[in-house]
């Protein structure tokens, strides 16, 4: 569960922008849009919140900064000393240039509330820490600061953090993420929060969504059931779903695939699964069987998007996805948010984050009014991310009017041209 995500200095980001999933004291859509979070002291949570704002505003900047930071908690332990590591710093700012980049999130995972972030540069994390709130109050676990003086990282742990700590600290590259370290050493204190990034999903505006994870549910009759349920509650009309696996044959390889890869290939016994949707013909017993290639591209996205989706509703997982309408219909968009926003359908509360030029969701039957966020650029052409709230809009306000009409900012400047 996601409660806050902050990100200084990274890309178009220079000041620190802050996305928060606490709701606000209104009562608008309480029931339906926020849950009460499992522990104390922390607010009723948002199932979702949505970002506003021109292109190149700075929205896919900030899905990517959670991207790099759910990869490197993933991955950093796994590199080499030396390994650049993949952060940009904002580049309009002299002095920003030569500052690390900072990366924060605030959440909960099995049952405790935790604030877990790092400093880094392309050469060194520079500073990382986690506070943890088991009892309602903040126990600081680690901290690790690098002291340029001394050329050392310097530790603090708290009376609360158990194990093996200084064979975790003296095997932590300067490039990689004590975090990090310690779970591939075997700590079993840090397997929530390392976890809680792994089952993080980001989907970012370039990614291609695999329909692999929607073609395993089809294989079982059960699973077919589940997405055929999904795909026809958004009114796509498909009567039934198949699925046919079958050894790769060489006319389907490619012909400038190297005769070595296509030998290991069909001799790997590995299986190709084509999906088909069903259409009835009419009133009649006809079936017309087409394969997903052949669908709208809306139909293939929805399609993908179903397994995961389905499978994060179940457990509750957090969505972060960029240009959700893209290739799919405002009802579409509509569909999706209403699982979310579902009390049955999103029993273990998901959550979601998503971009989108889809102004129709700018409804208060839909969204409340501190579910929605906008990015805007500043005179220093850095990204600024602020809530609706801000402007303190009515409760019967028309927002997608408002919005169009510039009241709260985030509009493309459109000039004129002359030919």
């Amino acid at each position: 569960m996601l409660i806050e995500l902050n990100v200084t200095n990274y890309r178009s980001f220079l000041n620190t922008a802050c996305l928060q999933m606490t709701a606000g004291s209104v009562d608008d859509l309480r029931e339906q849009n926020t849950f009460e979070p499992p522990v104390k002291g922390v607010p009723n949570l948002l199932r979702s919140s949505v970002i506003y704002g021109p292109n190149a505003s700075g929205k896919s900047n900030l899905l990517k900064a959670i991207f790099f930071m759910k990869q490197f908690v993933l991955a950093s332990a796994q590199g080499q000393e030396g390994d650049a590591i993949a952060v940009s710093p904002f580049l309009f700012d002299r002095q920003s240039q030569a500052e690390p980049c900072e990366f924060e999130v605030l959440f909960i995972a099995g049952g405790v509330r935790y604030q877990y972030g790092f400093a880094a540069n392309t050469t060194r994390v520079t500073h990382e820490w986690l506070l943890a709130y088991p009892e309602g109050r903040a126990q600081r676990w680690f901290e690790r600061v690098w002291n340029p003086d001394t050329g050392h990282d310097e530790y603090y742990f708290g009376s609360k953090f158990i194990g093996k700590k200084k064979i975790w600290q003296d095997a932590t590259r300067s490039n990689g993420l004590f975090l990090s370290t310690a779970i591939q050493l075997n700590n079993e204190q840090l397997k929530s929060v390392f976890y809680w990034f792994h089952n993080l999903v980001v989907i970012r505006h370039q990614d291609i969504i695999d329909p692999g994870f929607s073609m395993l549910h089809c294989l079982t009759e059960h699973g077919r059931k589940q997405i055929l349920e999904f795909m026809n509650a958004a009114d796509l009309s498909i009567d039934t779903i198949k699925c046919e696996s079958r050894e790769f044959t060489e006319k389907e390889l490619p012909e400038n695939m190297p005769s070595e890869i296509k030998a290991k290939l069909l001799g790997s016994g590995k299986k190709m699964t084509r999906v088909f949707f069903g259409h009835q013909v009419g009133d009649s017993d006809q079936m017309v069987w087409l394969p997903i290639e052949e669908e709208s591209d809306g139909t293939k996205k929805l399609f993908a998007y179903a397994g995961p989706w389905l499978e994060g509703l179940k457990h509750g997982r957090a969505f972060l996805v960029d240009e959700l309408d893209n290739s799919l219909h405002p009802y579409m968009v509509r569909f999706l948010l209403k699982l979310i926003h579902g009390t049955e359908t999103n029993k273990n509360n998901a959550q979601l984050i998503f971009t989108t030029h889809d102004t129709t969701i700018l409804d208060q039957k839909i969204m409340r009014r501190d579910q929605i966020w906008f990015i805007e650029k500043d005179e220093s052409n850095g990204s600024t991310l602020y809530p609706l709230s801000d402007f303190k809009p009515r409760k019967k306000e028309a927002l997608e009017k408002g919005y169009l009409q510039g009241r709260y900012g985030a509009l493309p400047y459109i000039g004129e041209v002359n030919f």
